[in-house]
């Protein structure tokens, strides 16, 4: 669980505070898609989960985060990584190997994970991110999407409670960003982690999240599960948040009263939703 009370923070470079009086509860086993245009304070969020602020981004730092129960700023980050693995936009700047297989064995060494544990461990975590083909493949052989499943296997490896994303689908394309998604929905629903997402393709994130919250000017201006954050697009454009298109259909057709449903947010309930319009329609004229 991660409790988030009362945090604020403001870069030493900077004039403003990144974040200001964030009060949030993440509950065990949660897929939490975090939204906002650009400069919201989204990475910056991330970055307070996983300790990276304030250990290694200095600043005025408030509030709490208790992460499992520890301390995210009395505790070292070394020790906040076995509770959180953290994967970042930059694959190739996080990446340290050359070979798949030995991107998830550094890990594992470095933890000081038990020799008789290992081979377990990187086979389990292969075989969770889809990629057993992919174990003695160079890095540089691969495509953007199967970088992206090494760098979760090399953090499933190290089976922490929490993986945190920050844009994991920002250089993918469609097909390939789904199957990342597809990735983190089997880890979260079969392994129970909790996986936390900063992303920008709104549609696929609320396809495949359970809660979504929204941050703007540093600040959290509405959380909840994915239909009731929805179901205020307004708040989201004024937030700078791009909402799907079967979303401001679905508004659109509100606002004419020819629908009083829930707003869509994918293409099936958008079929739902004309499925229901026209049912009507069909009805009034019989």
């Amino acid at each position: 669980m991660i409790e988030i009370r009362n945090l604020g923070f403001r870069y030493s470079s900077g004039k403003e505070n990144a974040l200001s009086r964030i009060n949030l509860l993440i509950p065990d086993g949660e897929f939490l898609g975090i939204i906002g245009s650009s400069g919201a304070g989204k990475s910056t969020l991330t970055y307070a989960i996983n300790g990276v602020v304030p250990h290694c981004y200095p600043g005025d730092y408030y509030g709490s985060i208790h992460v499992n129960g520890l301390d995210t700023v009395e505790t070292g980050i070394d020790t906040l990584s076995r509770q959180v693995g953290s994967i970042f936009q930059d694959i190739d700047g996080q990446m340290v190997a050359q070979v798949v297989e030995d991107e998830i064995l550094f890990g594992l060494e470095n933890f000081g994970i038990p020799h008789n544990e290992i081979e377990g461990r990187l086979t389990e975590a292969l075989a969770a991110a889809g990629i057993t083909d992919l174990r003695y493949r160079e890095m540089s052989s691969l495509s953007g999407g199967q970088k992206q499943k090494a760098a979760i296997a090399a953090v499933i490896a190290l089976r922490p409670k929490i993986i945190l994303l920050d844009e994991p689908t920002g250089e993918l394309d469609p097909q390939a960003s789904r199957k990342i998604f597809e990735c983190l929905k089997e880890l979260n629903e079969k392994h129970g982690i909790t996986i936390i997402v900063v992303e920008q393709k709104i549609m696929l994130l609320c396809e495949f999240a359970k809660h979504l919250v929204v941050m703007d000017k540093g600040c959290l201006i509405r959380e909840g599960t994915v239909k009731e954050v929805l179901q205020r697009p307004d708040i989201l454009e004024n937030a700078g948040v791009n909402i799907p298109r079967v979303t401001t259909l679905g508004n659109s057709l509100r606002e004419k009263g020819v629908y009083s449903g829930e707003l869509p947010r994918d293409l099936d309930e958008a079929m739902k939703m004309v499925q229901e319009i026209t049912r009507k329609e069909e009805l009034s004229h019989a």
